[in-house]
């Protein structure tokens, strides 16, 4: 990379931290506010979960799938509230290890590769956020479970050498960026109802030639964008457990700065063998809430309809 490429990437990355760090300013008041209106306090459960996942996340395993596996065996908070839940609680978190990312890698990814992925992926959590709180319960149990599907295959692959390799670029033709930053679009959405955007942009990335460690500082600005828009609305929609989300954030950060700054690697397939099992299961239940909430739905349909006429 020449100087005059090497400044334009600094000018670029300088250009996302500026509304990364007006997120993380417009996230940190709503959250405030909102824990001083309604006096809570965090859930000291969900302290030591957001310390443990995000922790993990750091190191590259994904938090939305064990945060929604552990919810779902705990009975902490109802399904429908799962995916909003955990984007406000995890945002915090996954704030502080973009910065950590971006700083440590961000210079050496293509500026607009970074940039155009991780706007897209903030408009469509924007998008996406009213999109989870209209949609019927059991729907969202359908999607949640998919989500924790696609999350175990992903560790089975992983564990399995069956994931892309990867390249050495750093970023990625014309056509293929494009498609990366639709794909971040609707990752953006989909992160609403609790389906993780870091497995599908590594394996995307990954596909198109990517070096796998420059996949990060993407899929956390990204993350960190989308979770600092959709967090501000769910949190004045009010359809989020705001114990949860402080213990959450709060327990998160300390986990995210270990990971980074102490640990950095560690042997994580036994890990991923165990978050399989337990993900696979959370799914399940899942998909049998969802199931059993439909059949529940159309006999009221129809009960509804006899009365009618």
């Amino acid at each position: 990379m020449t100087i005059h490429a090497k400044r334009a990437a600094a000018m670029l990355l300088i250009a996302l931290l500026i509304p990364l760090a007006l997120g993380i300013l417009a996230y940190a008041i709503a959250l405030t506010r909102a824990a001083i209106a309604q006096r809570v306090r965090p859930n000291v459960e969900a302290l030591g979960l957001g310390a443990v996942v995000n922790f993990f996340d750091t190191l590259g395993i994904g938090s939305f799938a064990p945060t929604a596996a552990w919810f779902k065996f705990r009975k902490m908070v109802p399904d429908r509230l799962i995916p909003p839940t955990m984007i406000v609680g995890l945002t915090g978190p996954v704030m502080v290890e973009s910065i950590v990312f971006l700083i440590l890698l961000g210079v050496f990814v293509d500026p607009v590769l970074l940039f155009g992925c991780a706007i897209a992926t903030m408009v469509g959590g924007l998008i996406g956020a009213p999109l989870v709180v209209r949609a019927r319960v059991w729907i969202v149990q359908l999607i949640v479970a998919v989500g924790l599907l696609l999350a175990a295959t992903a560790y089975a692959m992983t564990n399995l050498h069956l994931f892309p390799g990867g390249g050495t670029a750093t970023g990625l033709p014309l056509g293929p960026t494009i498609v990366a930053i639709v794909a971040s679009f609707g990752f953006g959405i989909l992160a609403n109802f609790g389906v993780g955007n870091y497995a599908p942009t590594l394996v995307l990335l990954s596909l198109m030639g990517m070096d796998p460690r420059l996949c990060f500082p993407i899929m956390a600005a990204g993350g960190s964008l989308m979770g600092a828009g959709a967090s501000v609305r769910h949190i004045a929609i009010g359809q989020v457990d705001l114990r949860i989300v402080l213990g959450l954030a709060i327990g998160g950060v300390p986990g995210v700065l270990v990971a980074a700054f102490i640990v950095k690697s560690m042997p994580l397939e036994v890990l991923r063998w165990l978050v399989f099992v337990v993900v696979l299961y959370a799914a399940a239940v899942m998909v049998r809430a969802a199931l059993v909430g439909r059949r529940e739905q159309r006999a009221e349909t129809a009960t509804a309809a006899v009365a009618a006429s």
